[in-house]
């Protein structure tokens, strides 16, 4: 008999095993604590297991639970019972933090790791690190039962009809997010399970008929889930809807009995938690402690304007955002779903109409109870994001059998009837495909280190600079991707490290793009290998090509060229290592020079458009004077276009001379093209470059008519470019444009 049943729900057990495996799999793969709140969540079961009590919440704690120290003790209790046998002594030693790590910033590159992982974590498993892989897998286990319910809890809504079921199962099972939290060290998977045990307790009571059992197992499910989140607590909503409708059906009696049981058992189960945190804290939730521990007073504007804004990240992280926030998945990954959500979606008027036609094939007070539990956890979410900035999709997954059934009920919709077993099964293995890839090309990548160089890699370094850090690390060269680049863009460069001895200390490395004038337009501080492959890990003789990556500041003022520096430090101190090659000390380590232009072509109309032609490499187009007329001591603007004819490879200097007509010079400034930052051999041809000068009368400039003269010269030598006339013959090597009235 047991055989047989097995096998009208082969499905089920399939879906059940590939979940187990891809748990497995991400909870292996993502390296301990590397789960948004992994830390605070394992240290609540680690005080547990360590002091045999539960942990109290103060200002300023240091603690390392931090804010999750006020969360109901179910799950850390059952942790605790879990791992008290492991020696967890070594847990801090684990807890290097990465200063440079990137949280919620899941479209930067690198650093992505909040901690610094060691062979410490390696196989075979100890001490915390196998405490941490132990919990994960506890948590799958949870998972599992949610993937189970939510098959069962689709069978009672719709009078056994498999293919939505089993839709529905692999939807919760196959979301890489789902699987990726449930492989955590956290309350989300037991709290997850319990309340979607106890809506199918709930459809059980309506559809089935109450008894004392079912009002039993009722109250301990939602006891337990009061016991373990806040969000528990809601299904105490759902538990009156179900009472209403057992009242219409039966009797008040009947369901003032149910509620007295379930709100009782409720009450013996958790009761005792929220009477300590009154005690405590004066706050039967906590919550004033919680949000004291998280550094200040909640509260935010989350309108629905503010709904809409955060509409896609919280549609993201429903499907697949890994780390603390931090990974994303490839484009395609949430097309596939935004896909499968559309097509659910657009079935499901054509759902309710077939099932208001056939009322026997569709249970709609179970329905009423799914859009209840809906609604109870969306407003939750968004009270939640009202006090907090948590617009996250993860905190809606005590409802994601929910939103799966309906999916599912709108997909089989749309192919024949007799094919929609069919249809399911192409649905199931392409969600588990997806599921199966996505540790793989994201997660793994995201915290893998760079490989070591072969000997064969080490002679074939394009770049080679041979700088040694007294003696700790060298560099033996580097690779640039590109060499032009626009405001916000990312300067993408390998740098070829050696270790040249141990080093006890984690150095870091600051990649800066500085202007000849010192301007810092762009900086990037990191670990090697962007924060997976820190130098304490390091062993003698180790290479490594490590691709990082410096963004130009989206405010440079362009066009502009700025030098790539490379600098190591000591953090903690600040001491920078100083550089040298073949014994030479180093005041900087520059790599080249990047040139930055603006993302469209500048238009620029000068007020006194003029045609110069300097040497058939450069024209002046027209320029700009202000003021007309000026007093001893004011400053004159002088602002020149020029446009490069012909690629140069020398850097002219320009000058600008207020002359009057006995040629004696009366203001002046002399200067490379833009202060220095944007020199000829950077032109292109046919580029027009805005060029501002600054002229000071002396207070003792005598009243008269002025006249301005320009031209360039080569500073190495003094030589001016000659100006030429329209027949290309030498005019002269200067050029005079307006005039200008100086007054006493």
């Amino acid at each position: 008999m047991i055989t047989e049943r097995l096998k009208q729900h082969r499905g089920i057990l399939a879906i059940l095993l590939t979940f187990l495996i891809l748990g497995g799999v991400y909870g292996t793969i993502t390296p301990i604590f590397e789960k948004a709140d992994e830390i605070q969540h394992y240290f609540h079961v680690k005080y547990i297991a360590d002091r045999k009590g539960l942990p109290v919440l103060a200002p300023q704690s240091e603690e390392l639970y931090a804010q999750e120290g006020g969360q109901p003790s179910l799950y850390y209790l059952l942790g605790a019972a879990v791992s008290f046998w492991i020696n967890t002594d070594d847990a801090e030693e684990l807890l290097d933090y990465n200063p440079f790590v990137n949280l919620g910033v899941p479209s930067r590159d690198g650093n992505k790791n909040v901690v610094l992982h060691t062979l410490l974590e390696g196989f075979p498993y100890q001490g915390a690190t196998l405490a941490v892989r132990l919990l994960r897998c506890v948590s799958v286990l949870f998972g599992a039962v949610t993937v189970l319910v939510t098959y069962w809890l689709a069978l009672e809504t719709f009078a056994g009809r498999k293919p939505v079921a089993l839709g529905a199962a692999a939807i919760t099972a196959f979301n890489p997010q789902f699987i990726f939290t449930t492989s955590a060290v956290n309350n989300d998977g037991l709290l997850t399970a319990l309340c979607t045990l106890a809506l199918l307790l709930c459809v059980l009571l309506i559809r089935r008929g109450p008894s004392v059992r079912r009002y039993v197992a009722l109250g301990v499910v939602v006891g337990l889930a009061a016991l373990t989140k806040l969000t528990g607590l809601g299904l105490l909503v759902l538990v009156f809807v179900s009472l209403i409708v057992v009242a219409r059906r039966h009797s008040l009696r009947e369901s003032i009995r149910g509620g007295a049981i379930v709100l009782g058992l409720v009450v013996l189960l958790a009761g005792w938690w929220y009477v300590r945190n009154w005690a405590l804290y004066g706050d039967p939730t906590a919550m004033n402690m919680f949000f004291n521990a998280l550094g200040g007073t909640p509260g935010r504007e989350f309108t629905l304007s503010t709904l809409v804004r955060e509409l896609e990240g919280f549609k993201l992280s429903y499907w697949a955002v890994f780390g603390w926030f931090n990974v994303l998945a490839s484009t395609w990954v949430y097309r596939f779903f935004d896909l499968v959500t559309l097509l659910g979606i657009l079935g499901l008027p054509l759902a309710v109409l077939r099932g208001l036609k056939r009322r026997n094939s569709v249970s709609f007070a179970s329905l009423l109870l799914i859009v209840s539990w809906i609604g109870v956890v969306a407003a939750g979410y968004v009270r939640y994001n009202q006090l907090i900035d948590a617009a996250t999709g993860r905190l809606v997954f005590p409802a994601i059998a929910c939103f799966s059934i309906l999916l599912s009920w709108g997909l089989v919709q749309l192919p024949p009837r007799e094919h929609r077993r069919l249809f399911v099964g192409i649905l199931g293995t392409m969600l588990a495909l997806v599921a199966a890839v996505c540790p793989f090309l994201y997660i793994a990548p995201a915290y893998a280190r760079p490989p070591l160089l072969s000997d064969q890699e080490l002679e074939s370094i394009p770049h080679r600079v041979e700088i040694d850090y007294e003696g700790q690390i060298r560099l033996l060269g580097y690779a640039l991707e590109g060499d032009v680049f626009r405001p916000g863009e990312l300067v993408y460069v390998t740098l070829y490290w050696q270790a040249l001895t141990e080093m006890p200390r984690d150095y870091s490395v600051s990649l800066t793009v500085l202007t000849p004038s010192g301007d810092l337009i762009g900086q990037e501080d990191s670990y090697p290998g962007l924060g997976s492959f820190p130098t304490s890990v390091w062993e003698p003789g180790d290479a490594v090509a490590d691709r990082t990556w410096v963004r130009i500041r989206r405010r440079t003022d362009v066009p502009t060229f700025g030098w790539l520096g490379v600098s190591v430090y000591d953090l903690p101190t600040m001491r920078h290592l100083t550089p040298s090659r073949e014994g030479q000390p180093l005041e900087f380590v520059f790599l080249q020079p990047v040139k930055i232009i603006p993302w469209q072509p500048e238009e620029h109309a000068p007020s006194h458009p003029v045609s110069f032609n300097f040497a058939n490499m450069i024209e002046l187009r027209g320029y700009d004077l202000d003021p007309a007329e000026a007093q001893p001591g004011d400053i004159i603007q002088l602002t020149l276009y020029w446009q490069a004819s012909t690629e140069m490879d020398e850097d002219y200097t320009v000058f600008t001379h207020l002359i009057r007509t006995e040629g004696r010079i009366w203001a002046q400034k002399d200067d490379q093209p833009r202060g220095g930052n944007y020199p000829t051999s950077f032109w292109e041809p046919g580029q027009v470059v805005k060029d501002r000068y600054e002229m000071t009368l002396s207070s003792g400039t005598p009243a008269g008519e002025y006249q301005i003269e320009v031209g360039l010269y080569l500073a190495s030598t003094g030589d001016r470019l000659p100006v030429l006339d329209d027949a290309l013959q030498v005019r002269d090597n200067r050029v005079l444009l307006g005039t200008m009235r100086v007054t006493e």
